[in-house]
């Protein structure tokens, strides 16, 4: 059977990779994740998800490599992660009250005998609308969750569900930073079945 391999790091994508059920791999790329310049957020994503399996990809031949890279926008400009609870402070107090985009770009490569990639990618957008929220509100769950490493300061699968007024979705693990439904998608048109 294929090689399936994950390329990243990240617990979070390692958790909802593991919903599947399926024996996977995880080796970590390190590539430049800046964003090009007026490269659009949607595009940065799904550049990064491509570029992340693509090199993995190129030391497993006849594996299946996941690439995933998430953006958060605000009105076009990219929110990063936080990493500090000053940081995430005010990236909450900014987002208060507003419509924020989660870009999960998703690639699935693997590498043919000749050399070349075979790639499948798209990028899966969710809409995130946060309440309006006080500086109490934002200090309490900022101090229960730390959600520090995550982009858009919160983690919709933990507490940070309670910031948001509306999520509008295709599919529900996009927001945490890999859209199985579209991933099911790919495995299936690269013949590789998880039931």
């Amino acid at each position: 059977m294929t090689n399936l391999i994950l390329a990243s790091s990240s617990h979070y994508k390692k958790e909802l990779l593991r919903r599947l059920q399926c024996d996977f791999q995880c080796e970590s790329p390190e590539i430049d994740e800046s964003p090009l310049a007026l490269e659009k957020p949607a595009v940065t994503a799904e550049r990064l998800a491509i570029a992340k399996a693509s090199k993995v990809a190129a030391i497993y031949a006849d594996s299946l490599v996941i690439g995933a890279d998430q953006i958060a926008d605000l009105n076009g400009s990219f929110i990063n992660k936080p990493e500090t609870h000053e940081q995430a402070t005010k990236q909450l107090q900014q987002q208060s009250g507003q419509t924020i985009l989660f870009h999960s770009g998703l690639a699935l490569v693997r590498t043919c005998r000749n050399g070349s990639l075979e790639c499948q990618s798209t990028v899966n957008s969710t809409q995130v609308t946060f309440r309006q929220l006080s500086d109490e509100t934002i200090e309490r769950y900022l101090l229960q969750e730390k959600p520090y490493d995550c982009a858009g300061s919160f983690k919709a699968e933990g507490l940070g569900i309670g910031l948001f007024s509306e999520v509008k979705s295709t599919d529900p693990s996009s927001l945490i930073g890999l859209p199985l439904i579209d991933l099911c998608t790919f495995l299936s048109r690269f013949s590789y079945k998880i039931m």
